[in-house]
């Protein structure tokens, strides 16, 4: 499990089995408000919550009825390989039920807790009922190199079966002898079938060096034909390693990704005590980087004190390669990861309007960074983690910071609300990461670090969908803060909104001390629309005090709106409807005036939108 477990309590019968559940296992509790006293974190609804969990990828361990945990997951099930494990506990822990994820640790998970409370672990999983295993769930620090057969294999065990094993069995049970499956345990690149699976034991650490912007293929290939030539597995590698100076190589960032492992960097001190065991000590990348090597070095560090070099430095006129081998298989990774920054768009602030991506990352990461109000925002997504909370006005220090602290390997995440490319930090960063260090950008090893950027609900698309379809057609966005835009370039763009017709979102349309460019902006719009055009006020949207409202253009008052107001300003074709749930604000887009075959060669153009 890449997450450690949440337990959640939902009533003060299950509380104390939640606790004792969570001081076994070392996880936090999260407790439904009002009904449970004692918790790291509460939540005001147990479905929202549940979800909200599973989206981040957050294995669950409910303590309360089953039902309660599939009908707040049930809508996000897809693919049962990724998907975190659901465990259910009844309130008094004599019965626990992996209920999703048996093969990713469910089922380990259930044996674990009734181990520790004195109770029962319900498991259904076929292979684990009749064997006590699942095949397909190797134990650490090994790889199965064919997981698509071992469903098959898995039948024909349960179909009376029997087991031969080509290396040294890794799992713990007494499976039946026979000849009708083999399980082979090596570091060689053998193939599995549907009557064979392969375990690769990663006892292996990869080293690479390179020049800079080096090409990804010729990497690459240098990998694979070293790799096929001395008969190891890409399987049997445990991590690609390399010094910090090359953290933002693509070449050596690619390489892996294809493998599937992490990458593990150390500075040129932690590599220059690897140099007795070098075997091709360069005193020339000494006077470049600071170590006598880099790949060999990496290799070794990364494996440990009792490692060997099993192959020493190979090298293309742009590439290195070493590999080194450890006594065991690697279950915990040395060095520093390359450092991660985030930078996640929450939404307005309505739990159910944040993706599942963004939550992922948010529960991924190990720091959260960003102006206090949306961290609570998060409510018991952000319990547990260090957070750092800057105020309005900071935003710079904000951003420097985050990414000062994802250069230290960290995993962090930029917490902004709504989209964060949208009027947020996202642009920010990218402009602190362009700078030179002259114009006090960041240190170099913030440059290195991998940026991810994940899109969110903006205040606009909220509005938007509270009115109707107000974005039918053409639209654009203004904000109408001078302090960071001139004011005449704010005029000059409200002047050519108005020329084009465009559905206006204006941002931060007013504060305590600027109260002047919305009116302005009303009577800029004036001259180029009608007086009844409609304009919508959205407050706190996605919040418990959200508040709509509609007016006409011409009566639109500066003392009804503030910062925590989006303002939509129609076009002059965009309208107002009275409908039973109240009124509907929507922009035709003209498909009324449509003329049949207008799209006819569009309509075979599989990267435009059916509506196109």
């Amino acid at each position: 499990m890449a997450l450690d477990p949440v337990v959640i309590a939902l009533s003060a019968s299950g509380e104390p089995t939640a606790h004792r559940i969570a001081k076994a296992l070392g996880c936090a509790v999260h407790g439904r408000d009002g009904r449970v006293e004692n918790a790291d974190a509460f939540f005001p609804n147990a479905l929202d919550h549940t979800r909200d969990l599973f989206a981040a990828g957050t294995p669950i361990i409910g303590v309360c009825a089953s039902g309660i945990l599939i009908r707040g997951v049930a809508s996000l099930l897809a693919d049962k390989r990724t998907e975190p494990p659901v465990v259910s506990v009844s309130d008094d822990g004599g019965v626990v039920i992996p209920l999703l994820g048996g093969h990713r640790g469910a089922n380990r998970l259930s044996k674990q807790i009734a181990d520790a409370i004195g109770g029962v672990a319900a498991v259904t999983t076929a292979g684990d009922v009749a064997l006590g295993v699942a095949l397909d769930v190797p134990p650490a620090g090994y790889r199965l190199q064919n997981p698509e057969d071992a469903k098959p294999v898995m039948a024909a065990l349960l179909s009376g079966g029997g087991v031969k094993w080509s290396g040294t069995p890794i799992f713990d049970v007494d499976l039946p002898s026979g000849d009708e499956v083999e399980l082979c345990v090596t570091d060689a690149a053998v193939q599995g079938d549907d009557t064979c699976l392969v375990y690769h034991p990663q006892q292996f650490t990869l080293g690479l060096g390179c020049a800079r912007n080096a090409d990804p293929k010729t990497m690459w290939a240098q990998i694979e034909e070293t790799l096929t030539a001395h008969n190891i597995a890409q399987g049997a590698i445990a991590c690609v390693a390399s010094i910090d100076l090359k953290a933002d190589e693509p070449a050596i960032i690619q390489a892996a990704k294809r493998l599937g492992v992490p990458l593990r960097v150390f500075t040129a001190e932690e590599l220059n005590a690897e140099t007795p065991r070098l075997a091709n000590p360069s005193d020339v990348v000494k006077a470049e980087v600071g170590t006598h090597g880099v790949s060999e070095g990496a290799a070794l560090a990364a494996a440990g004190p009792d490692a060997v070099l099993h192959i020493e430095k190979t090298k293309t006129a742009t590439t290195t390669f070493a590999l080194a081998k450890a006594p065991a298989p690697i279950t915990e990774h040395r060095g520093r990861s390359r450092g991660r920054l985030s930078i996640v768009g929450i939404g307005p602030g309505q739990a159910t309007w944040r993706t599942p991506e963004v939550s992922k990352l948010i529960a991924d990461a190990e720091e959260l960074v960003g102006y206090g109000l949306y961290i609570d925002l998060l409510g018991p997504l952000a319990a547990g983690k260090t957070r750092s909370d800057f105020p309005l006005g900071g935003e710079e220090a904000r951003c420097r910071y985050a990414l000062e602290q994802a250069a230290l390997g960290k995993n962090v995440s930029l917490v902004c609300s709504g989209d964060a490319g949208i009027y947020a930090m996202g642009a920010l960063v990218f402009e602190l990461l362009d700078r030179s260090a002259d114009e006090e950008g960041v240190s170099d090893a913030a440059r290195r670090v991998e940026v991810v950027c994940s899109p969110g609900v903006s205040a606009l698309q909220g509005a938007a969908a509270r009115a109707g379809a107000p974005l039918g057609h053409d639209f654009c966005t203004i904000s109408l803060s001078d302090l960071l835009t001139p004011r005449d370039d704010i005029i000059r763009r409200l002047h050519a909104a108005a020329e084009g017709d465009f559905v206006i979102a204006f941002y931060n349309p007013v504060s305590k001390t600027r109260r002047t460019l919305l009116a302005e902006a009303r009577d800029i719009l004036l001259k180029h629309r009608p007086a009844d055009t409609p304009v919508m006020l959205a407050t706190n949207l996605g919040r418990p005090t959200e508040h709509v409202r509609y007016r006409a253009l011409k009566d639109l008052e500066v003392d009804e709106v503030d910062m925590l107001t989006v303002v939509l300003v129609g076009s002059s074709n965009t309208r107002l409807a009275q409908l039973g749930e109240g009124p509907r604000m929507f922009t035709p887009r003209g498909y009324a005036r449509k003329i049949d075959g207008d799209l006819t060669d569009k309509r075979n153009d599989p990267y435009l939108p059916e509506e196109a």
